[in-house]
């Protein structure tokens, strides 16, 4: 009895602080939930280790595993503190206080935190607390303080009333947690995203030509479509970024300082570009690179206008939720097409690809120089600034490495005997892949089919049809770049700089 009165009263307590200080953080923009702050924070505390099992383990799913397990953490503190509550109520209060603050200071030690980022944890509690204390009244009514309630109290229970009580509680928690998401949607940027037309790009791309794409069923299609490319970023809710509210300062080791709206920005002269991205947490023969038609601005242009200093070596980048990077100014000033992106495919940048504006800089990997959601840029060294995938140890330069992956057929699949069609991509950024090489059961080496190059920042697809008898075999897929330089077969984890190796995979013919 005692427990699952006292199970009901924590569950309904938690439900209303935590239904009431989201619905605070969706009226307040300058407030932070406390379920999202906790969960950033601890993204951010995570070690390296637990970041990359997670990736790797869960893939674009982290966020919402992580979410969920702080549901679950906060659902079993709840049961507990309540069950303590039904006969010292102080101690649920306690440890209400206690859960509120930790909700506050997480919040305060993000980086885009204001004075008003603690409202919801603070509010949320002091809610909980008197659904608790109003609860309890109604479970044990003879009881004047928590050390005279009498033993025989919870015999005496009104469960009707109790009941009564603890539903409308969770109804108004409910409620209220569910008024806040329709204004927090109401504050998302989709109709900010709709109203935007796209210009037309001074320097438009040409058409992919003609065998980019060889069109064999399970081969990654040479632009990977918007709803399918790969998103790895520490953003545990997507950044709220209305184009009409955007601007970027840049400033830093620069001549001049810059300020540019959305306006502004799309006025400047557009370059449009085919560019492949990859993450550095991408496994050998993992899923984490896309290839995908970008229009934006000239970053390189952008830096001559402010004048950047002869000694500025990092660009330090800052996103709308306060994540930094640094990039190599000489990487976004040698030439190659590094751009601020306000599309990708054809349409406005997707909101969890960064709209409005996110960097697109071809050749590197993008924990150095894909910013999403991006608002600042300042011109520094690297010795006077550590961006946060820098402070946990990761490589400060990271050109993305060379690397061939098979996707048809798949790790341990089943297939006919007879001529197979092995496919896949192959990509080395700003170099450009000029051979393929795919062999079975460590035989010889045979040099497969290279679809057309469109340019050498994107990826190209491969493929080999060669007869394969009944039986397991074990297949492998190396490249050249243009260069001439042969893809390493050292394995070797993403951590600090890239993965490497040959992709190898297993498949049963018969």
């Amino acid at each position: 009895m005692r427990f699952r009165v006292g199970a009901l009263l924590g569950v309904a307590s938690g439900a209303v602080a935590l239904g009431v200080a989201h619905l605070v953080a969706a009226v307040d923009s300058r407030a932070s939930s406390p379920v999202v702050a906790v969960g950033s924070a601890a993204i951010d505390l995570a070690p390296e280790w637990l970041k990359s099992f997670a990736i790797r383990t869960f893939g674009e799913q982290d966020k919402l595993v992580l979410l969920v397990g702080i549901g679950v953490v906060v659902a079993v503190l709840a049961v507990v503190l309540g069950v303590a509550s039904v006969r010292r109520p102080r101690i649920g209060l306690a440890g209400l206080t206690v859960l509120g603050a930790a909700g506050a200071v997480a919040a305060l030690s993000r980086p885009d935190a204001t004075g008003a980022s603690a409202l919801p944890a603070v509010v949320g509690a002091a809610a909980g607390a008197a659904t608790l204390l109003a609860l309890h009244r109604r479970l044990v009514p003879a009881a004047s303080d928590d050390r005279t309630e009498p033993p025989q109290a919870l015999e005496t229970v009104d469960r009707r009333r109790f009941l009564v009580a603890s539903g409308v509680a969770i109804v108004v928690a409910g409620a209220a947690g569910a008024f806040g998401q329709f204004l927090s949607r109401r504050k998302q940027v989709d109709a900010s995203r709709a109203a935007v037309t796209v210009p037309d790009p001074a320097e438009a791309a040409l058409p992919a030509p003609p065998g980019t794409d060889f069109g064999v069923d399970g081969l990654s299609p040479y632009f990977t479509p918007n709803e399918e490319f790969y998103r790895v970023d520490t953003a545990l809710i997507l950044p709220s970024v209305p184009a009409e509210d955007w601007s970027l300062r840049v400033h830093g080791m620069v001549e001049r300082e810059l300020t540019l709206n959305f306006d502004q920005l799309m006025a400047r002269p557009l370059i449009e570009r085919d560019v492949t991205l990859a993450c550095v947490s991408n496994e050998v023969g993992g899923p984490y690179v896309g290839n995908a038609r970008w229009v934006g601005a000239s970053l390189a242009d952008l830096l001559d206008e402010a004048g950047v200093d002869p000694a500025a070596t990092q660009l330090v980048s800052t996103s709308a939720d306060g994540f930094t990077c640094g990039t190599p100014v000489a990487a976004v000033t040698d030439g190659r097409d590094a751009m601020l992106a306000i599309s990708m495919n054809g349409e406005p940048l997707p909101i969890e690809h960064g709209f409005p504006v996110r960097m697109v800089v071809p050749g590197l990997y993008g924990y150095v120089s894909a910013t999403k959601w991006v608002v600042d840029l300042e011109l520094a060294t690297f010795e006077a600034f550590d961006p946060y995938w820098i402070r946990r140890g990761w490589a400060e330069m990271a050109p993305i490495k060379s690397q061939s992956r098979i996707d048809t057929p798949r790790h341990g699949a089943s297939v006919p005997a007879g001529e197979v069609t092995v496919a896949g991509v192959a990509w080395a950024q700003h170099v450009g892949i000029d051979q393929i090489e795919v062999r079975f059961d460590e035989g010889a080496w045979q040099e497969a089919e290279l679809a057309i190059e469109d340019t050498i920042d994107t990826w190209r697809q491969w493929k080999l049809v060669a007869p394969i008898g009944a039986g397991e075999h074990v297949l492998q897929v190396r490249a050249t770049d243009a260069g001439g330089e042969v893809q390493t077969d050292a394995l070797a984890e993403p951590f600090p700089d890239g993965a490497t190796g040959w992709h190898t995979i297993a498949i049963e013919v018969g």
